[in-house]
Formats: C-alpha cells, sequence, structure tokens
C-alpha cells in the first residue's frame, strides 16, 4: 500500500486522481470551511471514516507541524500496534492567485509565501516524494530578498530556482519543472498547470507523465457533457448515445474502501441558473467558439439580424434616441458605434461561447464567462465538474455561487470547482510515483 499526504486539498480534485491511482490517503487539510464539508462529505460516500483511515483537519497550514501530522496519522484505528508506516508522496497545491498570469501580478501578495510552509511541513515530515502543483506563472515568478526555511537569503531568484535550492538543502533532487496541459490526459479541458517533483536522496529518480491523449484522440466538450443538454430535442441530435467518457463518469473511477467505484445513480449539482429572457437573447448572439470582442468584431464587418431578438431592440431603443426600426436597420448593416455595441453585448469580452468539438477552455469560479455551446445559458456546476473529469457521484455542497465582495472570502460550489486540479490529470502525476515505489 502507498500511503499520501494532501495538503491545500480544496474540495478534492487531487484527492479523487490520488485515490484513483492506488494511494491511501492518511491525512488531508485545506483552510476553508466550504471545502471541508464537501471533502468530507466525499470521505462519507467512499466509506472513509474521520480517526479511522484517514484524518481531515482544516488549518492556516502555518498552524500545521510535522509533529502534529505523524501525531494524527499514528492514532488512526488502522495502525493500532502496528507500524506506523512513512509518507510516500505528499501532494500540495499552495493557493496560485500570487503567481497567476491573470490579472494584476504581486511578488509580494503573502500568498506566494504558502510556499515556504509547504516546504517546511516537508522538511519535517520527510516523504519520500514530493508533487507540487501551480500555475503557469509559477514558473517565472520573481521574488525579492526571499528567506528560505533553513535562513538562506534570495536577494533576487525566480521560484522555481530557489525551491530547486531549498530541496537540496533539505536532501531533495528536484526534477526541472514541466507545464502539463489536462486536455493530454484524458481531461475535456484545455488547463496548464505547473508540476513539480521532488525526490528524497537515496530514492530513485520518478519521471513526469507521458500524454495518453493528442490533437486526434483529446475529449471534446460534446464527449463530455453532450448527455447533460437539457433540451431533450437538442440532445437527441447532438448527443443520441452516450460516449465512453460520459459513461465512466457515471459509472465512476474513484474506488471506496472496498475498491468498488461509486456510480451515480442520479444527477447532482445539475441547477440552472434562471437568466433573463434579455440575457439569453444576449447569449444567442455568440456563435460557437466566439468571445464577446470578436462577436463586436463580427457585427462591425457583416452587420446581423436583431429581428427575433425583441427584448434586446427594446433594451436598446429604452437607452438610446433611436427607434426599434432604426436599431435593426443599423445592426444589419454594421452602422453602430461603441456605445450601441455596449448596450447590446455589454463591456464584458472575456465571456465566450464554448465550441463543442474540442476541449474546453480553462474551467473557471465565475459562472458567467462561458457559454453552453448547445443552449443559451451558462454551464451547471455538474457541467463544470464533468469538464474537469470529477464523477458525477461527487457532489459539491454549499452555496451555488455568490458574486461581489463576498468571493474573497466565499468558496461556493462553482469556486470549488474551478479551483481544483483535474482528477484524471492529478492521477496521471500520482501513477508515476507509484512505479517509482
Amino acid at each position: 500500500m502507498a500511503y499520501a499526504i494532501d495538503l491545500f486539498c480544496g474540495a478534492g480534485g487531487m484527492s479523487e486522481g490520488i485515490l484513483q491511482a492506488g494511494f491511501k490517503i492518511l491525512f488531508s487539510s485545506d483552510i476553508n470551511e466550504a471545502v471541508q464539508i464537501t471533502y468530507m462529505n466525499r470521505h462519507k460516500q467512499l466509506g472513509l471514516k474521520q480517526g479511522h483511515d484517514t484524518y481531515y483537519y482544516r488549518a492556516d497550514i502555518k498552524d500545521l507541524t510535522g509533529n502534529f501530522i505523524n501525531e494524527k496519522i499514528s492514532k488512526l484505528d488502522i495502525f493500532k500496534n502496528k507500524e506506523v508506516p512513512q509518507i510516500d508522496v505528499i501532494f500540495g497545491g499552495p493557493p496560485c492567485q500570487g503567481f497567476s498570469r491573470a490579472g494584476k501580478r504581486d511578488p509580494n501578495d503573502p500568498r506566494n509565501m504558502l510556499f515556504k510552509e509547504y516546504l517546511r511541513v516537508i522538511r519535517e515530515l520527510q516523504p519520500k516524494y514530493v508533487v507540487l502543483e501551480n500555475v503557469g506563472g509559477f514558473a517565472d515568478t520573481i521574488l525579492y530578498d526571499f528567506e528560505g526555511i533553513t535562513g538562506n537569503i534570495y536577494e533576487k531568484e525566480c521560484v522555481p530556482n530557489i525551491l530547486k535550492q531549498e530541496f537540496q538543502l533539505i536532501n531533495y533532487g528536484m526534477l526541472e519543472p514541466q507545464l502539463l496541459n489536462a486536455a493530454d490526459y484524458g481531461v475535456p479541458q484545455s488547463r496548464n498547470r505547473m508540476i513539480i517533483i521532488a525526490y528524497k536522496e537515496g530514492m530513485k529518480k520518478p519521471k513526469y507523465p507521458k500524454p495518453t491523449h493528442n490533437e486526434n484522440n483529446r475529449i471534446t466538450l460534446l464527449d463530455a457533457i453532450g448527455d447533460l443538454i437539457k433540451d431533450e430535442s437538442i440532445k437527441s441530435e447532438y448527443n443520441p448515445i452516450l460516449t465512453e467518457f460520459q459513461l465512466e463518469s457515471i459509472k465512476g473511477r474513484t474506488p471506496d474502501i472496498n475498491g468498488i467505484p461509486i456510480s451515480s445513480e442520479e444527477y447532482k449539482n445539475i441547477e440552472i441558473s434562471n437568466h433573463l429572457p434579455l440575457i439569453k437573447e444576449r447569449f444567442s448572439l455568440f456563435l460557437e467558439g466566439e468571445s464577446g470582442s470578436q462577436v463586436k468584431k463580427r457585427i462591425l464587418e457583416k452587420g446581423i439580424d436583431l429581428t427575433d431578438k425583441p427584448k434586446l431592440i427594446e433594451h436598446i431603443a429604452n437607452k438610446s434616441n433611436l427607434s426599434e426600426k432604426e436599431i435593426i436597420d443599423k445592426f444589419s448593416r454594421g452602422d453602430v458605434d461603441s456605445k450601441l455595441i455596449q448596450l447590446l453585448l455589454t463591456k464584458k469580452n472575456m465571456r465566450r461561447r464554448l465550441s463543442s468539438d474540442e476541449p474546453s477552455g480553462t474551467v473557471l469560479t465565475i459562472p458567467d464567462d462561458y457559454i453552453s455551446p448547445f443552449e443559451n445559458r451558462t454551464l451547471t456546476v455538474r457541467e463544470s465538474a464533468r469538464l474537469q473529469s470529477f464523477d458525477d457521484s461527487f457532489e459539491f455542497l454549499g452555496k451555488r455561487t455568490t458574486g461581489g465582495k463576498r468571493r474573497r472570502i466565499e468558496v461556493p460550489q462553482y469556486s470549488q470547482v474551478g479551483n481544483a486540479v483535474p482528477p484524471l490529470l492529478a492521477k496521471a502525476v500520482a501513477l508515476e510515483l507509484k512505479k517509482v515505489l
């Protein structure tokens, strides 16, 4: 049996892949209460019992110590009157917002320092192998006057170089960081994640997983969620029979304590956002694969017919001095200025209608950025979870979504999904470590 720890575990995407690869997770932790509810509910589904064969602890990693973790593991019922094994692998994905290339990147973001705490726990526990997961921006973030866990000062150094030197100081070798695309490992989503693997001196050097999918056999969005189309007539046209990926999602990939995957008897997390007719009409303007800026460009070049968009016409008329006929005529010719375009589409350029014949873009924490290619609506939590490669039996709990400043402190279902490591990507990495163990 191979034993693992999952820190910064979130709702459990990494844990799902670890379990699918055949590891037993003895200890896991995250700071947020909302993800704890989801994570521990999954424990219950899998037949795992707190204090018996696993231990979850909600905490800031700064408050976690190796001694505390070892104590909780040693007191598990499964090790009663038995020798407690050495931890084979620690998996962890320190929060990535400070390293992300999306939006402002702040080298002084306090979240950037959490990987140092991760290193501290690694030094204290001395596992055989270490996996660190983060965003691509992790590779080229430069830190100034950074003090390592052994007291080394790095005046100006990129994070991977700091990590490599810090690992060496605590007797670990480190593979060169590698950017892995989840779509290359059977995930129906193009999502790049930086993976770093380290190994204790004397242990066999591991490798990164080789891609299992390419441009010819990647799982498309239709392959993944075609059976979740709400309109039966559309579903029968696009998805008359279940695909292999859909069947796997329904039957389950993650084994319970008896080694049997949990199948889903009913779809969970399938609530649809209640869009106003105006919003549905706005969504209908997007062709498959188009972003907001591309829709604007198409309208200006070719014009657009709005005769079947009464709510949008009414909205523009109320906000301008134009009659409904003038609005239809102007848009049909593409003779519109930026103000009229904005009234039609809003300022939001990030919104995109997904393409059905290719993997999804990166699943986000905000549900209104993506439009279904099949219907004029955003994706459900379940559809987003499918695109991340979660089993259908995996239920996300808590608020479905939230907005405004509450996003800074709340982690609703959409955020739990969007923040997760895709289970099949995690599985691919974990399997490589299983080989060298």
